[in-house]
């Protein structure tokens, strides 16, 4: 396959689907891997079929691979053979019939809340770091944005007055979500520092700059200095991420009476099934609910 099929996908992806880089990227390795696949068979994308792909497939077994790699693979090359079919260099999908494997849908991981308001309390202090690391701790908890729409937030993004954040997220696509009255205190307090991160003489357009090449802080710092803060927490750093923290803001919301759909919104998830995740939430509250209030619920 020549590089400019792939290219061609990769671009289409980006402008007509919004994918976001590290979408693109998982889609390019996984199409690459299947390029050397059908390579060592004498054929190209062009060429192959079914019994190809399913070949491919059942080459990642061998390797001993994870099924959630196995579908990841699946669902790329059939977004290639898409592409490939609409801008008629071919004129089949190969991939229609091929089956996806059965993936376990693990329980989300996430914190307790007395977990999240220890590595809060940790971020309590007057050092311009502190204050940072405070407001991206409380907007992140807060909000349930995904790291990536947190370290890209704009400046300025939350005016004394504002109660909402307008996020960007997956998709290119936007939404509101609420902010409660301590994140908007810790972004005030932030803010009376953040002209230090700026490199000298200028003014980034970032919430949260950086002196990088992104101009704004990179989601593996932000990583590192999450682990670093579970360690002053007393939390083991390994079951401390961004993602668990959204994971967090999710159970948690739910476990107080926030329902499914409001959940949704908020997190800027496409489709409900998604959200559906952090429905052991609810069972859990469901069956407290059950045996605190049910007539029988004492009966011997």
């Amino acid at each position: 396959m020549s590089r400019h099929l792939l290219d061609g996908f990769l671009e289409m992806m980006l402008s007509e689907r919004g994918a976001a880089e590290n979408t693109l990227q998982g889609y390019c390795r996984d199409i690459e891997r299947f390029e050397e696949f059908l390579t060592a068979r004498k054929k190209s994308a062009l060429t192959a079929d079914s019994s190809d792909i399913r070949a491919f497939l059942a080459s990642l077994d061998r390797q001993g691979l994870k099924a959630s790699t196995h579908a990841r693979c699946l669902t790329s090359i059939r977004q290639f053979f898409i592409y490939l079919l609409t801008d008629d260099l071919r004129n089949d999908d190969p991939s229609l019939n091929i089956d996806s494997p059965r993936v376990g849908r693990r329980l989300p991981k996430y914190l307790s809340e007395e977990e999240v308001d220890r590595l809060l309390a940790a971020t309590d202090g007057p050092a311009p770091d502190q204050r940072r690391m405070a407001c991206m701790m409380h907007l992140l908890y807060a909000t349930g944005l995904r790291v990536s729409e947190l370290i890209s937030l704009p400046f300025p993004v939350l005016r004394e007055e504002e109660r909402f954040l307008i996020v960007r997220g997956k998709g290119n696509k936007e939404r509101l979500v609420p902010v409660n009255q301590a994140s908007r205190d810790a972004v005030s307090r932030y803010l009376r520092v953040r002209d230090q991160y700026c490199a000298e003489g200028t003014h980034s357009r970032w919430l949260f700059p950086s002196w990088g090449e992104t101009g704004h802080l990179t989601r593996q710092r932000f990583g590192q200095m999450l682990k670093q803060l579970a360690i002053e927490a007393g939390i083991d750093p390994k079951r401390v991420s961004p993602h668990v923290l959204r994971h967090a803001f999710a159970s948690h919301l739910l476990a107080n009476g926030a329902d499914l759909r409001s959940l949704q919104k908020m997190l800027g998830h496409a489709d409900i099934s998604t959200t559906q995740i952090y429905t052991h939430v609810l069972q859990q509250r469901l069956m407290e609910v059950v045996s605190k209030h049910h007539p029988l619920a004492d009966a011997k």
